[in-house]
């Protein structure tokens, strides 16, 4: 079944050349069914990418999905143009009453500050908390993992010597759950970031599971036991020169910078990425959708019960 968004969002057009099943507005409007409320909380500085890349994982839904472009009132994106946000992004006191079935919380390039020390935390901090409430099952990703993990676990994140940057094999600690219906023994997943969660700071919270890792990124996947929170340290939605563009830019600023791992064929920038992670970072958003949001979630959002009820 299809994604439903604006008409006129930029990644409608850009979906739709992939043959990606989009539905416009008008055409959701007609079909008698109740849609999949997912919210997207979009910290990333290059939005419209961020949003075409979430997009196109949520495709494969096993029912309409409905999408809200969540952004933060205390800070103002410098990187995407005010229309655009003002067209198709809502803050968070126009939703707070609301009931989503999902919500994604993406990353964001501040994981080198501390928590306290980014602009829109004591927001965010106020949104992961009505997510506890309003939200059946909340996706983080990458530093939007880490966030999460530090706030409602009080896990905190430590610096690495250098940049992870590339793509990394990944094994499966708990093989019969439903997150991982369809994976291999083995999976890639694209990682970026400056700092890690480790295993001993999780292994101190039971109510938390390791559910994925990698030899050389460390943890990978967290998880509650019923789904209900859903933390991810790498970024499967990535595209496939997403990495690429990140070495050159940051190559700009460093030329000590060293090359993504694993991703350029014989470790040559000049080659085209290898893509190895996209079949199944499309199976793990799909599997998320159908086993942890669309079959366990009320139909009548306002009996929603609090994460760990």
């Amino acid at each position: 079944m299809p994604i439903k968004i604006p008409n006129a969002l930029p990644s409608a057009s850009v979906l739709s050349s992939e043959n990606i099943f989009i539905m416009t507005e008008e055409r959701a409007g007609m079909q008698d069914i109740r849609p999949l409320k997912i919210v997207i909380l979009n910290i990333m500085p290059t939005k419209i990418a961020t949003e075409t890349q979430l997009l196109r994982m949520l495709s494969n839904s096993p029912i309409q999905v409905d999408i809200t472009l969540l952004q933060t009132q205390s800070y103002q994106s410098t990187h995407t143009s005010a229309e655009h946000l003002d067209t198709f992004y809502k803050t968070f006191d126009e939703i707070c009453d609301q009931r989503f079935d999902g919500m994604i919380l993406t990353g964001a390039p501040v994981e080198r500050l501390d928590f306290d020390d980014v602009k829109y935390w004591d927001e965010l901090q106020v949104i992961m908390n009505w997510t506890v409430s309003h939200v059946y099952s909340t996706m983080h990703i990458c530093w939007g993992a880490q966030a999460g993990l530090f706030h409602h676990y009080g896990i905190p994140k430590h610096p690495l010597p250098q940049k992870l940057s590339g793509i990394f094999s990944h094994t499966i600690n708990q093989q019969h759950i439903p997150l991982f219906r369809g994976f291999d023994d083995v999976f890639y997943l694209p990682h970026s970031r400056h700092t890690e969660v480790r295993r001993e700071d999780i292994e101190k919270v039971p109510d938390l599971q390791i559910v994925s890792e990698s030899p050389e990124a460390g943890v990978a996947i967290v998880m509650t036991p019923n789904g209900r929170q859903i933390f991810i340290t790498g970024h499967g939605e990535y595209d496939a020169d997403t990495l690429k563009q990140e070495y050159l830019r940051d190559l700009s600023k460093d030329p000590s910078t060293t090359v993504p791992q694993h991703y350029f064929p014989h470790d040559d920038p000049t080659q085209a990425p290898l893509i190895r992670w996209r079949a199944h970072a499309s199976l793990l958003f799909t599997n998320w959708l159908n086993y942890y949001v669309y079959q366990d979630t009320p139909y009548d959002l306002a009996q929603l019960t609090r994460v760990g009820k």
